[in-house]
């Protein structure tokens, strides 16, 4: 049975990007060849600026590395500036000496989101597996956009993204456009099958996701409850997301 999870709780955001990006490449020294599960949003941005750095400085190599995103918007184009094809471009890969052939994220445009689901599990499986997963958490519990009521036992595929979700997000879009309904998604179950997570959290506002991931009851409500499972997941995060884990444990 898993000890659950390894908490790491530190004064403030700029400190867990520090110790998230020298998580990475502490992990990378050893086996440039690691293949990296990689989130998106506001929480990894410092993050990847510290791994862009740590490359800048010689510290660290993405040349044999591979990535796997967890998601993209379905209907984006990779140019559109929302897409996360365009976010790892601006935030990381432009910046370091990642092989583009190696930077996989889901098809936005597929005319077949079960076929694409099959061809980036298949992908990730070709590769050898996730060996390191970088989380983020959703204000509502979700892991990648595997929202609340996501299955346990779920592989990549289309999801309809709550209202909160697409209202989280809406910052990202030009002004007046729509948030896409809809998004490709790494499963919950591939997510479990990295050999090791790094979930990363910061701010209030993921305050009451994180406690109910740590100390409520496991559940799809919370899709990031299932993370107590997996053997090897390390949390880190600053005191304010973490103020209402004490109150629920």
């Amino acid at each position: 049975m898993s000890p659950g999870p390894r908490l790491v709780v530190l004064d403030e955001a700029d400190a867990v990007a520090d110790h998230a990006a020298a998580h990475i490449v502490g992990k990378l020294a050893p086996k440039p060849d690691l293949v990296l599960g990689l989130p998106t949003g506001e929480t990894p941005r410092g993050i990847y600026a510290r791994l862009a750095g740590a490359y800048r400085t010689g510290e660290v190599s993405f040349a044999r590395a591979s990535s796997f995103n967890l998601d993209e918007y379905q209907g984006l184009p990779p140019d559109h500036p929302a897409s996360y094809h365009a976010y790892m471009r601006e935030m990381l890969f432009r910046y370091v000496d990642i092989d583009p052939a190696r930077t996989h994220l889901p098809d936005g445009l597929a005319s077949d989101a079960t076929a694409e689901g099959r061809r980036y599990e298949k992908a990730i499986a070709e590769a050898g597996g996730i060996g390191l997963m970088v989380l983020g958490i959703g204000g509502n519990g979700h892991i990648g956009f595997n929202e609340p009521g996501s299955p346990f036992d779920s592989r990549t595929r289309a999801v309809r993204l709550t209202e909160a979700t697409r209202e989280a997000n809406r910052r990202s879009f030009p002004e007046g456009e729509t948030v896409p309904e809809f998004a490709i998604t790494m499963g919950i179950a591939t997510i479990l099958e990295a050999r090791e997570i790094l979930l990363v959290a910061t701010g209030p506002a993921k305050a009451e996701a994180l406690a109910a991931a740590l100390a409520g009851p496991e559940t799809l409500r919370c899709p990031a409850s299932v993370l107590r499972r997996h053997p090897a997941v390390t949390i880190v995060c600053d005191t304010a997301a973490a103020a209402g884990i004490r109150l629920r444990a």
